[in-house]
């Protein structure tokens, strides 16, 4: 029986498991985190992955505690060091997916159906269709060639089909076959890999083929699925949960209510990207999000938003971009998101056209529609939806979802020259609403089939075209580019995040919160550095302007026989990683920034792409990140950043002291405690490294020895406030404004938490300096008191009125408790 739901965590600590940091390796940094103050060990996914993995999400066995990580004796003894040193653990689960593994026998329950096929008691794991044209059989796409070029390198092996360090399961009684026969007669398809996009028969995560999706809604599967996950939960070794995408489920809704009964309602929270406005569904049984809407609302606030302006029209005239290739953020999604919807993901377009024209051919009125307009008003619909997806099977959303269809809808159907086949439209917006799910003589399980379909469709459509594409062909201010922001309209007012706050602890007072992540593009402190820039647009026009070569950019070169396109887009990005990076120049910087821009360019698909790679210009590229961003050249980018470095040092504070004392429960990514920049893989998948010989010094008295030493003292400062006063910070707590009165009140946020802790932040911190500073700017204390401030021992009397310009006058942040 599932034991009672366990206390929720007062903050997370992300562990990022591999074979070079095991459970052992966690458990010997316990006693150093639970000295920080978290209450509870966040963990990678757990469950046996492909061998090698650095990240986890590749399952391949439910049932299993990797082994590379120490199994499950060595998860236990981690829960039981961390018990006795009052911490628990949460765990990441992965209920969308499997691996596709080399070899494929790694996999049990998908090597079973490739050797049974539909008859495999497993095949009601997978999403698989099996109607989708052929044969009846998987298409697995994982051959370097035609398979009429690469017949001779298949072999049979006894039972087993053998292509390189790929092996495939013969279906009974095939063994003896001649190979074309052999082949033809498998419950699989063997293609070459460029074939997936547009022919591939089982839904995967986002577009990656070697991602299988796993039926999480059927009962059974979620039982076998979540069983060692469960388990582990009703014996007290796990405490909480993070769920990874929960938009690639058919129902998150019901799934989330499925597991919150059987975890007893330990505290959970879910992978949910949200978009602008957007609010999670009401009826999620879950504590909120991961927390990129909470990182959203912080980094909007050190992003000065006239500032923001001024350096987009410095980017303007720098790059000349076109409208669609970075020069208008709208206009950029949109062309991303058709280029994908129609390459990328052309196969479940086409699983979805099939769909919907079975219904079509049944459906009385508005039926009759030819594929092609099918085909038109899927991609059209979906290419103007502003969110992830929408959720039809949500009472509490219908409303809003209806609407947001609705105008997508009628966008869809200018699409069209002849307005009787934009009827086409009408059919597609009512399934994808869910309206003709239920009528059993409309092909009611085609219809709830397409429903699901065209939200997880829509929902890897949005992270492919926004988060991996349009993201880096908008480079203007690279700190907006992150999960869950808003590139176009990369500030926030105090107000807006005092709104957000307040809503946050009415509806989600558990949601958690982040700055840093696993996926994040660039960490917080990357990301803090990078956001100054909006403070001095033309500080950074002049500095860039000045550096060899960036007036023509020249990358491909002599590499593409001198004829390289000119790519001013590329030298912006460079230089502004190098800057956020902020590490010397030479080659340990660059061994970090040449990937990161890489990764860039071919994502951003306009040169050079992952799949259809450039090498002359890939090569120029990495040439010119060496020699420029980070080579002799780049002496004037590390003297403005020695001239900013106590605006950065204000947003590094700020951002980390929000985080850990808003409403919500904060989770730190690995290393954050320290100034941590970090940018995308392979950096962020480093194993964990603690120093906790510095924390040792800072408690014994030592004064702070930079700003990582800074970092560190705030952060276990507020971790340990929220560890040793949780009602403070949980879900009975209050969250009050503070305002400052004066002329220059609106660089300053303030809020008071149940009227006992009282968080101070300094915002554009260089506009306020080159404005003259405070000047006679106050800060009322809340009632009550008297007050003592925690990083610094200084007390006020109760309701004081304090000089801000004395009260910050040492440190950009405060943080006050009453006594």
């Amino acid at each position: 029986m599932t034991q009672p739901s366990s206390p929720s965590p007062t903050a997370t600590y992300r562990l990022q498991l591999q074979p070079d940091f095991p459970f052992a390796a966690a458990e010997r940094a316990v006693p150093h985190l639970a000295a920080l103050g978290v209450s509870h060990l966040h963990l990678s996914p757990v469950l046996e992955s492909v061998p090698g993995s650095t990240h986890g999400y590749d399952v391949v066995d439910h049932a299993t505690v990797r082994a590379e990580l120490g199994g499950e004796a060595g998860l236990r003894a981690l829960a039981a060091t961390a018990r006795s040193h009052g911490l628990g653990l949460v765990v990441d689960i992965v209920p969308n997916h499997m691996a596709v593994p080399e070899p494929l026998s790694l996999n049990g329950p998908l090597w079973q159906v490739l050797r049974d096929g539909p008859a495999s008691p497993y095949a009601r794991w997978f999403d698989i269709d099996w109607d989708a044209g052929h044969g009846g059989r998987v298409l697995l796409p994982l051959l370097g060639g035609r398979l009429g070029e690469e017949t001779g390198q298949l072999r049979v092996d006894g039972e087993v089909l053998r292509y390189h360090g790929h092996a495939f399961p013969l279906r009974p009684g095939t063994e003896g076959l001649p190979l074309p026969r052999l082949l033809d007669a498998q419950w699989y398809r063997l293609a070459w890999w460029r074939l997936a996009r547009s022919e591939l028969n089982y839904r995967r995560f986002f577009t990656v083929s070697e991602l299988i999706g796993i039926r999480a809604e059927d009962p059974e599967v979620f039982e076998a699925t979540h069983g060692t996950v469960l388990r582990l939960l009703d014996d007290g070794v796990l405490d909480g949960l993070r769920v990874d995408h929960p938009d690639g489920l058919v129902d998150p809704g019901g799934y989330l209510a499925r597991l919150h009964e059987r975890t007893g309602g330990r505290w959970t929270v879910v992978e949910k990207i949200l978009s602008g406005a957007e609010r999670l569904p009401a009826g999620w049984a879950c504590a909120g999000t991961t927390g990129y809407d909470a990182l959203r609302h912080i980094d909007g606030l050190f992003v000065c938003p006239q500032g923001s302006g001024r350096l987009f029209s410095h980017y303007r005239d720098f790059v000349t971009p076109l409208a669609d290739e970075g020069g208008d953020w709208e206009e950029t999604v949109r062309r991303a998101a058709y280029e994908v919807v129609t390459h990328e993901l052309a196969a479940e377009v086409e699983r979805l056209v099939r769909t919907a024209a079975r219904i079509s051919a049944r459906v009385p009125a508005p039926g009759d529609h030819a594929p092609w307009a099918l085909r038109h008003a899927l991609r059209e619909l979906l290419v103007r939806l502003p969110v992830y997806r929408p959720y039809a099977a949500e009472p509490a959303q219908a409303v809003h979802d209806a609407a947001m269809l609705g105008a997508a809808a009628a966008g869809a159907r200018t699409a069209f020259r002849v307005p009787e086949e934009a009827r086409a439209v009408d059919l597609v917006h009512d399934l994808a609403l869910g309206r003709l799910t239920d009528d059993p003589e409309h092909g009611g399980a085609d219809c709830a089939d397409f429903t699901a379909r065209f939200a997880q469709t829509a929902s890897a459509l949005r992270a492919k075209s926004v988060e991996d594409t349009a993201f880096y062909r908008y480079p203007v201010l690279l700190s907006a580019c992150e999960v869950g922001g808003d590139p176009g309209t990369p500030a926030l007012a105090p107000a807006a995040f005092h709104a957000y706050c307040a809503r946050m602890q009415r509806d989600r007072p558990e949601s958690g919160t982040v700055l840093s992540t696993h996926d994040t593009k660039r960490s917080a402190d990357v990301r803090a550095r990078i956001a100054v820039l909006s403070e001095c647009p033309d500080r950074w026009r002049d500095v860039l302007g000045a550096m060899p070569g960036t007036a023509v950019c020249e990358i491909a070169g002599d590499r593409a026989g001198g004829a390289g396109p000119r790519d001013p887009m590329v030298s912006w990005l460079a230089w502004q990683t190098a800057f956020g990076l902020g590490t010397p120049a030479g080659g340990p910087a660059a061994d970090r920034v040449a990937p990161a821009v890489l990764k860039a360019v071919r994502e951003a698909g306009l040169r050079t792409t992952w799949t259809e790679p450039d090498s002359g210009y890939e090569e120029a590229v990495e040439e010119f990140v060496r020699s420029g961003p980070c080579g002799p050249a780049a002496a004037p980018l590390t003297a403005l950043a020695d001239d900013l470095a106590p605006f950065i040092r204000a947003n590094v504070l700020g951002a980390a002291l929000l985080h850990l004392t808003m409403p919500g429960v904060p989770d730190l990514y690995q290393g954050t405690e320290h100034v941590h920049p970090e940018l995308v893989d392979p950096d962020n998948r480093r194993p964990a490294r603690f120093r906790p010989e510095l924390l040792d010094a800072l408690d014994g008295g030592a004064a702070p020895y930079d700003l990582s030493g800074e970092k560190l003292r705030l952060t276990a400062t507020a971790l340990r406030l929220r560890r040793d006063h949780p009602r403070w910070f949980g879900a009975t707590a209050t969250y009050e404004p503070v305002y400052a009165e004066g002329p220059a009140a609106e660089h300053c946020v303030a809020f008071c938490r149940s009227g006992r802790s009282l968080t101070v932040v300094t915002r554009l911190a260089l506009r306020l300096v080159e404005t003259g500073g405070w000047w006679d700017t106050l800060l009322r204390l809340p009632p009550g008191g008297p007050w003592r401030e925690l990083l610094t021992g200084r007390t006020a009397p109760e309701g004081a009125v304090l000089s801000l310009s004395d009260l910050l006058a040492e440190s950009p942040v405060a943080l006050f408790v009453r006594e």
